[in-house]
């Protein structure tokens, strides 16, 4: 079992949507970077909905997110697991990023978008707990993964429901 460790977010203090996964897979770990996984559907994704091409460099993706406002980051700071599946989590292990600090630096963050069921359910557990009020009010959507496991739904089918959840219209 392996203990692994998050990256700092992907941020601007003016950013207003914050899109928070759980943790990174190992390729993104190997990588350094967030959503390296070959067949992961966010960067595809920043394509369709913002008209970041995939084909970037990480570097320019990551910046043109940014200069669009969007924040990049995960629920938790830690823990271990057996594998890159959110399922491989140990519960027990998990410790959360501090958010708490982070909206602070980032006044303007209007909506959370959790990638995946898990991020959710994490952050409703360890962190709304430690917010003040006003930052537990922000809005938040649950998005479909983008995660390779969640097979159920296609590109096209993910991309239409991100879509609608932030108000964006695809390019």
């Amino acid at each position: 079992m392996a203990f692994v460790r998050s990256f700092p977010p992907l941020s601007h203090p003016t950013a207003k949507v914050l899109l928070l996964g759980s943790m990174p897979g190992k390729a993104s770990l190997e990588a350094g970077q967030y959503y390296a996984h070959p067949r992961n559907a966010f960067w595809p994704l920043m394509e369709a909905l913002l008209g970041v091409p995939s084909t970037w460099s990480y570097e320019k993706r990551t910046m043109e997110l940014m200069n669009q406002g969007i924040a990049v980051w995960d629920v938790l700071s830690a823990c271990s697991r057996t594998g890159s599946l959110d399922s491989d989590i140990v519960s027990s292990t998990m410790r959360a990023n501090d958010f708490a600090t982070f909206f602070q630096g980032h006044p303007a963050i209007r909506l959370i978008g959790f990638n995946g069921a898990t991020a959710w359910q994490a952050y409703r557990r360890l962190v709304l707990p430690t917010l003040e009020p006003r930052q537990a009010a922000l809005g938040t959507v649950l998005l479909p993964s983008t995660s390779p496991a969640m097979a159920s739904l296609n590109l096209e089918a993910k991309t239409k429901a991100w879509c609608q959840a932030l108000g964006l219209k695809q390019r």
